[in-house]
């Protein structure tokens, strides 16, 4: 995601996922790459396409929880559709520089 071509509300939800905290992996949403898409219109319309380090993962509702209430306190987002995507599937190198230094992942 091209963050430099966000609107200012799809910045602030940007922001807002950046302090959203894999209960797992104690790295942000953010870092680990796992937020693809977000796209909010000029009703309030939050979409976000997100995806899972690995299929099946036990906090999948966790997860959607924390992307949603984190899109929803953002002030004139009325509305956020959060989505679960598998492509382009996951990889290592989606992750910040800071989350593979945290987790030490070696590219």
């Amino acid at each position: 995601m091209d963050v430099d071509k966000l609107n200012e509300k799809e910045k602030a939800v940007y922001d807002a996922l950046a302090k959203v905290i894999d209960p797992e992996l104690g790295v942000s949403l953010i870092d680990l790459g796992l937020i693809y898409d977000i796209d909010v219109d000029d009703e309030g319309l939050c979409k976000i396409n997100w995806t899972l380090t690995t299929m099946g993962c036990p906090i999948i509702d966790v997860l959607t929880d924390l992307i949603h209430k984190a899109a929803m306190s953002i002030d004139g987002i009325k509305k956020c559709d959060v989505k679960l995507v598998y492509y382009p599937q996951w990889t290592p190198d989606k992750m910040s520089r800071e989350a593979r230094l945290i987790l030490g992942v070696h590219l």
